[in-house]
């Protein structure tokens, strides 16, 4: 794989400058660089996707006829970087980095033809219902029935842990349609309208405040049989694919890279001189550069139509392990700045419904505290997401040891 930059890349990294220098609003680039959580709030998330989709490059790994950018792997890298630089917010990536390629690889004629263009405009907004109260990591657990009524499922369960749920209007959720001996079989990979009558959202709110997560109950919601994707029953193989793109299917290391000299500007402007200190940031350095690699090399066999595999499962695991290191090594260099909760100061990933802000809203220590302790407390649900990173160590164990 060749990783040095050509004439043509260079030129597109200008082009890509030049486009955030031109579109990157004050706003979002304050939410870009102030965010608490790894995702936007619902509305500057949608504000950047609209500009995004505006220029075609909404969705950099989808193929041209769906309205993907037909970018090298070189390319889409280059993207990432540059809008990690900039400070861009990020959009949700829960239609156009996960439900999309699932249609993409699993959908019918008319379900791409119907759901994929409203995805690329923000006119369907997506939310995942897979976990259960008793089924996260065992996901093949799931209990959330729908029963055959003709040309329609009748749906009850009760998802939780369901990111911006209270603002979307399209959930895709796995239903159990029958019992079988073997639990992943009998899963229904089903998309439901959340206008549909008998759902019910309930918020959760995060350590930090935020109400990002919530819960969502079916109580006899009819979903047409034509929202199954791919066959009756086949559920738990649409499933695993979706996994791949969710725990490897992007790119982390621009963004760790950017967030690591931040924390590294933050030490020199606290005046930390500390040699353990250093040896911390060296390691996290070190690491980030090891992620990037792997990336590039799951970039590449994406491009080649190939799935991210095994390697998903790690990249899940380190991405989210060295971003829950970095949340600590900027709690560390703050140090007592760390500890006042101002939400107004910050762009949080939902609102903050249990805080009463203060009459003075001046916020307390430099700017490059606010953020920090929302930050550490909402990344600890990153070893849990996606599967929890015990389960990736599982995967790896099985897939490429053998065990």
């Amino acid at each position: 794989m060749d990783l040095s930059w050509s004439v043509a890349d260079t030129r597109f990294r200008q082009e890509v400058r030049e486009f955030l220098a031109a579109e990157l609003t004050p706003d979002l680039r304050k939410a870009g660089h102030s965010l608490t959580s790894v995702y936007a709030d619902y509305d500057i998330g949608m504000k950047w996707q609209r500009i995004l989709h505006k220029r075609g490059w909404a969705a950099p790994a989808w193929p041209v006829q769906y309205g993907g950018c037909g970018w090298s792997v070189a390319q889409r890298y280059i993207f990432a970087s540059e809008l990690a630089s900039a400070g861009a917010p990020p959009t949700s990536p829960m239609g156009v980095g996960m439900c999309g390629p699932v249609l993409i690889g699993h959908g019918t004629a008319e379900q791409k033809a119907h759901y994929l263009p409203r995805m690329l405009s923000g006119e369907d907004f997506w939310c995942q219902g897979y976990s259960e109260p008793g089924s996260g990591s065992d996901l093949a657990s799931l209990q959330m029935s729908a029963r055959d009524d003709g040309d329609h499922f009748v749906c009850n369960g009760h998802k939780i842990w369901t990111t911006h749920a209270h603002v979307a209007n399209w959930i895709f959720c796995l239903v159990r349609t029958s019992r079988e001996k073997i639990p992943q079989l009998g899963i229904t990979f089903l998309l439901i309208d959340m206008k549909s009558p008998g759902i019910d959202v309930k918020p959760i709110v995060s350590l930090s405040g935020e109400h990002i997560q919530n819960e969502v109950f079916f109580t006899d919601v009819r979903v047409p049989k034509k929202n199954v994707v791919g066959q009756i029953g086949d559920g738990w193989t649409v499933a695993k694919y979706l996994m791949q793109f969710e725990r490897g299917g992007g790119v982390s290391s621009p963004g760790l890279k950017v967030r690591l000299e931040r924390v590294r500007a933050m030490s020199e402007a606290e005046g930390i001189e500390d040699e353990v200190f250093s040896v911390k940031l060296a390691q996290a350095a070190i690491e980030i550069a090891v992620l990037e690699a792997v990336e590039m090399r799951v970039m590449s066999s994406l491009s080649q139509g190939q799935a991210p595999g095994a390697e998903s499962s790690m990249l899940k695991m380190a991405s989210t392990e060295l971003s829950q290191r970095l949340t600590e090594l900027a709690v560390e260099a703050a140090g007592l700045y760390a500890l006042p909760y101002q939400p107004f100061s910050v762009s949080a990933g939902g609102p903050s419904p249990n805080y009463r802000p203060p009459s003075n809203q001046t916020p307390v220590g430099p700017d490059y505290s606010w953020t920090v302790a929302a930050k550490y407390l909402n990344d600890r649900a990153g070893s849990i997401y996606a599967g929890t990173n015990e389960v990736q160590r599982n995967i790896l164990s099985k897939a490429v040891l053998g065990l």
